[in-house]
C-alpha cells in the first residue's frame, strides 16, 4: 500500500488516496477465483476446474475484482490511515478510482476532528454547596438496610393492606375483548407501589384470599400503548396471597449482622460518614459541570454531525446493555414505550453533543498546556480497569490501544487543571425560613 496524497473536500472533510500494488492485487484475485471456483458452472470444464481466464473471458475481466478488492481494502485502509497520521472520525466514502497495469488507486472520504479555539479555561468560577447530612436521611439509609434483611410472612387472617405484597390473577378487557399483555397468573405486586394504572391498586384494597373481584380503570391519555389510550378496561381479578415484611429490630445484634460494628452508635456513624462522603461527591461533580459548562460555552469548532452520530450511537448501545441487566432487550423496551431508534436519539441529541464539545474542549486544554501520558501512568490505568472488571491486565491490553489509554489520561489532567485552577464560592445554606 502506498498513499498518494491527502486532499481537502468539505469543511473538515479529506480526501486520502492510496494505491495498492499489482502484485498484491493479482495475488488477491487468485485467491478469491480458488475460493469461488467451485461455485461456477462453465460448459466444457467439470464443476470447480475451469481456469480463471476462461472464467474472465465469460464473465468480464473484473469478475474477481470487486471481491478482492473487499478483501484487501480494510488492510490497505487502515495502513494509509496510520500513515496519514488524520484523526477520523466518521466512516470513509470509498471510491475505487482506478483498477490498471500499475494496481488498484482507492480515495476514502473521510471527516477528521475540527481545530478547536478555546476562550479562558483557568480561574472559572462555580458556586458550591455545603451539604451536610440529616438525621432523617440516616434513618432513612438504615431503613432501606432492614428492608432488604426483612421476613417475610404470610397473613391469612385479614383483607389485603396498603403496603402488603399480593400474589394475584388478573384478566384485562376493553369492550368485552381481551387485550395484549392484560393478563398474567401468580403476579407479584406490592400494594401502593404505583406500579398499575392509577386506579387500580386502591381497588385491591380491602379483599380477601380467593375473592374473585373486578378493577375498574381508565387507561391515561399518555398511555405506551396508544390503542388502549383513554380506554375504560375491566380487570378480573384474584388473589393467592398476601404477604407482609417484618422489619429487623435496629439493635447491636442486627449491626453485628449487616456490618462490621459492634453497637448502633458507631453503625449510624460509619453511615452518615458515607452518606457525606456521597453527598460532596455529588457537590463535586455539580462543581465540574458548572465549570464545563462555562468552558463549552466558550468553544469555537466547526463539529462535523458525525462526532454527534457516532456519540449517539454509543449512548443507544449503553442504555441497550443497561436494559440486558434488566432483563429486558432493546426490541421490546421500543415496542411497549412505543420508541424508535430516531426518538430515543432525539432524547439524546443534546448530551450527545455536549459530551462530544467536552471531550473537545478537554483534548484542547490538554495540547496546549503539553499534557503527556507516561509508561508508569498507562500501565497504572490498565491495571485499574483490569480490576474494576475482574480480568488480567495483558487481556485488557488486547482490545485497549495503549494510544486510546494515553489519550484518557492527558483528557483527566486537563479536566484536573480546571478544578484545580477554579475559583469556588460556597453558597451560604439556607435557614430554615427561605
Amino acid at each position: 500500500m502506498k498513499l498518494i496524497n491527502i486532499t481537502d473536500a468539505e469543511k473538515n472533510q479529506k480526501v486520502m488516496e492510496f494505491s495498492v500494488d499489482k502484485a498484491v492485487f493479482d495475488a488477491t484475485v487468485d485467491k478469491v477465483y480458488k475460493k469461488n471456483v467451485s461455485k461456477i458452472n462453465i460448459p466444457g470444464f467439470r464443476r470447480g476446474k475451469a481456469p480463471k481466464s476462461i472464467i474472465e473471458k465469460m464473465y468480464g475481466k473484473g469478475f474477481f475484482y470487486e471481491d478482492a478488492i473487499n478483501d484487501i481494502l480494510p488492510e490497505a485502509y487502515e495502513a494509509a490511515l496510520n500513515e496519514s497520521k488524520l484523526d477520523v472520525v466518521s466512516r470513509p466514502e470509498i471510491d475505487i478510482k482506478s483498477i490498471d497495469e500499475n494496481g488498484v488507486v482507492i480515495t476514502a472520504k473521510v471527516f477528521v476532528k475540527p481545530e478547536v479555539k478555546l476562550g479562558e479555561y483557568k480561574g472559572l468560577s462555580a458556586v458550591r454547596e455545603n451539604v451536610s447530612v440529616s438525621d432523617e436521611a440516616v434513618d432513612a439509609e438504615i431503613n432501606a438496610v432492614r428492608e432488604r434483611n426483612a421476613r417475610e410472612t404470610e397473613v391469612t387472617d385479614r383483607t389485603v393492606e396498603n403496603g402488603d405484597e399480593i400474589t394475584f390473577d388478573f384478566d384485562g378487557y376493553v369492550d368485552g375483548t381481551a387485550f395484549e399483555g392484560g393478563k398474567a397468573e401468580n403476579y407479584n405486586l406490592k400494594v401502593g407501589s404505583g406500579s398499575f394504572i392509577p386506579g387500580f391498586e386502591e381497588q385491591i384494597v380491602g379483599k380477601n384470599i380467593g375473592e374473585n373481584f373486578d378493577v375498574n380503570v381508565t387507561f391515561p391519555a399518555e398511555y405506551h400503548a396508544a390503542e388502549l389510550a383513554n380506554k375504560e378496561a375491566v380487570f378480573k381479578c384474584v388473589i393467592h396471597a398476601i404477604k407482609v415484611h417484618e422489619l429487623p429490630e435496629l439493635d447491636d445484634e442486627f449491626v453485628k449482622d449487616v456490618s462490621e460494628f459492634d453497637t448502633v452508635d458507631e453503625y449510624r456513624a460509619d453511615v452518615k460518614a458515607k452518606l457525606q462522603e456521597k453527598a460532596d461527591k455529588d457537590e463535586d461533580a455539580k462543581v465540574d459541570a458548572q465549570i464545563m459548562d462555562k468552558v463549552v460555552e466558550s468553544l469555537e469548532a466547526d463539529i462535523p454531525e458525525a462526532m454527534f452520530e457516532n456519540e449517539l450511537d454509543a449512548m443507544v448501545r449503553d442504555y441497550e446493555t443497561r436494559l440486558r441487566y434488566q432483563g429486558l432487550d432493546l426490541e421490546t423496551f421500543m415496542r411497549y414505550t412505543g420508541q424508535t431508534i430516531d426518538s430515543m436519539k432525539a432524547q439524546f441529541r443534546p448530551q450527545a453533543e455536549k459530551q462530544v464539545k467536552m471531550r473537545l474542549a478537554l483534548e484542547a486544554i490538554a495540547k496546549a498546556e503539553n499534557f503527556e501520558a507516561n509508561a508508569d501512568e498507562i500501565e497504572a490505568e490498565y491495571k485499574k480497569i483490569a480490576e474494576a472488571y475482574g480480568i488480567e491486565a495483558d487481556k485488557v491490553k488486547e482490545t485497549i490501544d495503549s494510544a486510546a489509554i494515553a489519550a484518557d489520561i492527558v483528557v483527566g489532567k486537563a479536566a484536573q487543571l480546571l478544578r484545580d485552577t477554579a475559583v469556588i464560592t460556597a453558597k451560604e445554606e439556607a435557614t430554615d425560613a427561605e
